[in-house]
């Protein structure tokens, strides 16, 4: 794997009484958001192999709406464990792809933005934040391993 783009879930809105985290869905806002990141992405020549993603309808969502802009070569592929995953299981779940040119996974914080602080920084527990629809573009200098990314481009509606 050459480039990875890491991309939070848009805003959603909060679950109903009783009602299940993963059924969460968009805000109108969120819609909005997940779009302008996929305007953002295909504005910036992103042409992920395949597009990752979290079985939490939010995600599922977003992804979609994202991906309208990139067209992965490859459908959406629900990964249970990018829900409430810490950076070594998404590790793990991203060595699995690792023949891929470019993966473009969405998931869900803390996950995502302490992900992002192993790869480029060699340390999790030294992230900076990741907002929502937030995207982060990076450059893989040699294998999948904790400091060997190169942070290319952080976007945020």
């Amino acid at each position: 794997m050459q480039e990875l783009i890491l991309l939070r879930h848009a805003e959603a809105v909060p679950a109903p009484a009783g009602g299940e985290d993963l059924d969460r869905t968009l805000s109108p806002r969120g819609e909005q958001e997940a779009l302008a990141a996929g305007h953002w992405l295909a504005a910036h020549g992103a042409r992920p192999d395949r597009l990752l993603c979290s079985p939490a309808q939010r995600a599922r969502r977003t992804a979609e709406l994202a991906a309208r802009s990139v067209a992965p070569t490859g459908a959406i592929g629900l990964a249970e464990e990018i829900y409430d995953a810490s950076p070594g299981e998404l590790l793990a779940l991203l060595d699995q792809h690792a023949d891929a040119r470019s993966v473009l996974l969405v998931g869900h914080n803390p996950g995502i933005e302490r992900l992002v602080a192993l790869l480029v920084d060699g340390r999790s527990d030294d992230f900076r934040g990741m907002p929502p629809a937030g995207l982060a573009v990076l450059h893989l200098q040699g294998g999948l391993e904790p400091g060997n990314a190169r942070l290319d481009a952080f976007w945020s509606p």
